[in-house]
C-alpha cells in the first residue's frame, strides 16, 4: 500500500465500523496520514477528508504528500464541524482517539458536534500500521544506522571512572549527529524514561517502576530511570537501551558492555540470552500468535535451565512481555505477550527485547529489531550481537 492510500484504507474501515467519519488530532496520526506534524485536525469522512492547520500553514503545504485541495487553514473546532457537513448524519457515529485526548480536547469536540457517540479509533489506527510499507523499511533502516553510530561511540569513548551520565551523553551526542531527531514517542500521557534506559554495575539490577524494562536509576527521584552519576568502573557490565528517531520512525536496541574481561559467569549468561534470542528469530513467522511467541521464549529459556533469569526482575518479578512493535511510534502493537494473541504477519518489524538476571544481580539484555518476512526473518540492527567487551 503505498502512503497516498492509507486514507483510502482507513475510509473502507470507517465504513465497516459504520461510524459517520474519523477526527484525528495526535500529531503522530496526522503525520502518517498527510506527511506533516503541523498542528492540526485530520478529518476523515467515508468519502472524503480534510486537513485543518491550526498553526504552520505553510509548512505543512511543503510537508503533505495528500493533496493541496484538502488543506485548509483552520484551528476552531466548530468551523470544522461545520465544514465537516455531518450535521445530519445517520447514526452520528464519530471516531477519535479517546485513550489519548485530554478532557478539554474531548468536551471541545462533543460541544461542536452535538448528538453523536464518540468511538475510539485507535486500536484502528494502529491495526492498520502493523505492516509496513517498503519506503517504512528503509525510514527504519536509517533509525538503525543512527543506533549503530551510538553504538561506535560507546567503543570509542567508554574507559574507567566516566560516569553513566558521561556515557549516555557520548551514544546521544553520536545518535544527533547521524540524524536522530532527538525524541521519541510512545502513544500514553505523562511518560518518562530520560533519552533512555542506561545503567551499570549495580545500577542494573535496580528497576525502575517506570519503564518494563533494565532501567538504570536516573539523576534523582524526579525521573527514577536512565543514567546516573554513577562512575564505572573496570570489570563492571553495561547496558545501553537508548533509541533513536529518524525521518519518522524510531530504531530500539540493546547491547550489553563490559569495561575489561567480563566474568566467566557473565559470558555464559550471555552467551544462554543471545541463544534464545537466536531461537526466536529463527522460529518467528507470520500466522504466529504473539502469546505463543513469548510461550516459545520461556519453553527455550527452561530447556536451557534459565528458566529462573530468564526476564528476571528479582524480588519475584517477571516480565511478561518479550518485545513489541516499533515504526512510528517506539511502542506499537503487535506485544509479544502472554495476553496478546494477535497473530503477526509478514512485513511486521518487532524489538525483540530480552534479558537475563541471576540470582547475585549480573544482568545481561539483548534488543533487536526484526523484520518478519518471507524466506527468512531480517534483523534490522546492525551493531554486533555479541557480548562486547571493551579494553582501554
Amino acid at each position: 500500500m503505498k502512503r497516498q492510500e492509507r486514507i483510502k484504507a482507513l475510509q473502507k474501515n470507517l465504513k465497516g465500523m459504520e461510524l459517520s467519519g474519523a477526527l484525528l488530532l495526535y500529531s503522530r496520526d496526522i503525520y502518517y496520514y498527510t506527511g506533516t506534524a503541523q498542528p492540526a485536525c485530520l478529518l476523515v469522512l467515508p468519502d472524503d477528508y480534510g486537513l485543518f492547520v491550526r498553526s504552520g500553514y505553510d509548512f505543512a503545504l511543503e510537508d503533505i504528500f495528500i493533496s493541496r485541495d484538502k488543506v485548509k487553514d483552520e484551528r476552531r473546532i466548530e468551523n470544522i464541524a461545520k465544514a465537516s457537513g455531518l450535521s445530519g448524519a445517520e447514526g452520528k457515529r464519530l471516531g477519535t482517539e479517546l485513550d489519548i485526548l485530554t478532557v478539554e480536547q474531548f468536551e471541545g469536540i462533543r460541544k461542536a458536534f452535538p448528538g453523536f457517540d464518540f468511538v475510539n479509533i485507535t486500536p484502528l489506527l494502529l491495526e492498520l500500521r502493523k505492516r509496513k510499507e517498503p519506503e517504512e523499511i528503509e525510514r527504519i533502516r536509517k533509525s538503525c544506522e543512527a543506533v549503530h553510530a551510538g553504538h561506535l561511540a560507546v567503543m570509542e569513548e567508554l574507559h574507567e571512572g566516566m560516569t553513566e551520565l558521561e556515557l549516555a551523553a557520548a551514544v546521544e551526542n553520536a545518535h544527533r549527529l547521524a540524524g536522530h531527531e532527538g525524541i521519541f514517542f510512545i502513544r500514553q500521557p505523562d511518560f518518562y524514561m530520560s533519552r533512555g534506559p542506561i545503567g551499570s554495575g549495580p545500577n542494573l539490577a535496580k528497576i525502575s517502576g517506570v519503564v518494563y524494562t533494565i532501567t538504570g536509576v536516573g539523576l534523582s527521584a524526579a525521573v527514577p530511570a536512565g543514567p546516573s552519576l554513577r562512575k564505572i568502573s573496570r570489570g563492571d557490565m553495561i547496558v545501553i537501551d537508548i533509541p533513536t528517531y529518524v525521518d519518522g520512525y524510531h530504531a530500539d536496541q540493546t547491547r550489553t558492555y563490559c569495561l575489561g574481561p567480563a566474568s566467566g559467569d557473565m559470558k555464559s549468561l550471555y552467551a544462554d540470552l543471545r541463544a534464545i534470542a537466536d531461537h526466536l528469530i529463527g522460529h518467528m513467522k507470520a500466522g504466529m500468535k504473539c502469546s505463543d511467541i513469548y510461550k516459545m521464549a520461556f519453553e527455550q529459556a527452561q530447556a536451557q535451565g534459565l528458566a529462573g533469569q530468564f526476564q528476571n526482575f528479582g524480588q519475584g518479578k517477571r516480565g511478561r512481555l518479550i518485545g513489541h512493535g516499533i515504526g512510528i511510534e517506539l511502542n506499537e502493537p503487535p506485544i509479544l505477550s502472554e495476553y496478546d494473541h494477535s497473530i503477526i504477519d509478514n512485513r511486521f518489524v518487532v524489538a525483540l527485547d530480552i534479558h537475563m538476571m541471576d540470582e547475585k544481580g549480573g544482568v545481561v539484555k539483548l534488543e533487536d529489531m526484526i523484520h518478519i518476512r518471507e524466506g527468512g526473518n531480517e534483523i534490522l540492527t546492525r551493531s554486533p550481537r555479541a557480548l562486547i567487551e571493551i579494553e582501554r
